[in-house]
């Protein structure tokens, strides 16, 4: 059993592997003129709305006088605008321009081509164990207690959707599940067609669907519908934004759907995912949650192991 000490050392070794692998090292990213850490904040940008750049600092762990000299670099290409927010002439909201925006999906194209390289001689099932690897990896250091430059200035806060949320559950479900899985549109369409039922079907205790926020920002969703049986729930959609991980938004969301559930009368709540999802199956597992059935499906471009998970209220 190794010790704390060689298991840092190993993942350590592990970092200098793979950032010699993927070109990380290199003077630019992605053979573009751009360095990682500018093409860190493209993403970022390309993946918040209205973002300020303590946001950006935050998200990163940035020092904000080195963003700001980034930005500046930005800006002089005619990649990143700002304007000033109405109510508070001392902040600024950020946006990737029509420039920066192709700029941006030309540098995502390249990163995961780069990574197509390293992984297109692995065959379906060796593809699999890596995904699982690495999701495993995530949430252990997901759970692990982060050390913050300051504490954090805002809680996990729950509301119903309003104007544009449902469209936003939709679009970032089909972006994150692409760039963190590979999974293909036939997910989007999934989602979306869950989502449109959501939408045109009778508000009722069983209907319902909550967005979490953190600093008004979207950080996370989750919805409440029918289950196979009139007192059975089901948890569907679960979304958690990758910058929000580790802040307890998933755990709020499950607590939000499983307390409206048992409002509701149900005796037990159900839900589906696949068994990749290593950091949504941790947060049902604590939850309460028990795996009581596993089946392996070729869904969304992959093979991939369905689980149904219950808790009885």
């Amino acid at each position: 059993m190794p010790d704390t000490r060689d298991t840092a050392l190993r993942l350590r070794q592990f970092n200098r592997f793979y950032t010699r692998r993927l070109g990380l090292l290199e003077p630019t990213h992605l053979q573009s003129p751009f360095s990682l850490a500018e093409v860190r904040v493209l993403y970022e940008l390309g993946h918040r709305e209205r973002p300020t750049a303590s946001d950006i600092a935050a998200a990163l762990s940035m020092d904000e006088g080195y963003l700001s000299r980034l930005l500046r670099r930005l800006r002089q290409h005619g990649l990143v605008r700002a304007r000033t927010v109405s109510h508070d002439g001392r902040r600024r909201w950020l946006a990737l321009t029509a420039q920066g925006r192709k700029a941006f999906q030309s540098l995502s194209g390249r990163a995961t081509d780069s990574v197509l390289s390293l992984i297109e001689h692995l065959t379906a099932p060796e593809q699999q164990e890596l995904v699982s690897a690495v999701s495993s990896v995530e949430a252990l250091l997901e759970a692990a207690p982060v050390e913050r430059s300051a504490p954090l200035a805002h809680t996990v806060e729950l509301r119903p959707p309003g104007p544009g949320d449902l469209g936003w559950v939709v679009m970032r479900h089909g972006e994150l599940y692409d760039q963190e899985y590979g999974w293909n549109e036939e997910f989007e369409r999934l989602v979306a067609g869950i989502v449109g039922g959501f939408a045109t079907g009778p508000a009722a205790p069983m209907q319902q669907c909550w967005i979490a926020t953190l600093a008004s920002r979207r950080a996370g969703s989750v919805f409440l519908m029918p289950g196979p049986e009139p007192d059975v729930g089901r948890l569907r959609l679960l979304l958690v934004e990758p910058w929000a991980r580790g802040q307890g938004v998933g755990s709020a969301l499950i607590d939000a759907c499983i307390g409206a559930a048992r409002a509701a009368g149900c005796r037990q709540l159900t839900l589906w995912t696949n068994d990749v999802l290593t950091a949504a199956r941790r947060l049902y597992e604590r939850a309460g949650f028990r795996l009581v059935h596993s089946e392996r499906h070729q869904s969304f471009g992959k093979w991939l192991v369905g689980q149904t998970w219950n808790l009885d209220l």
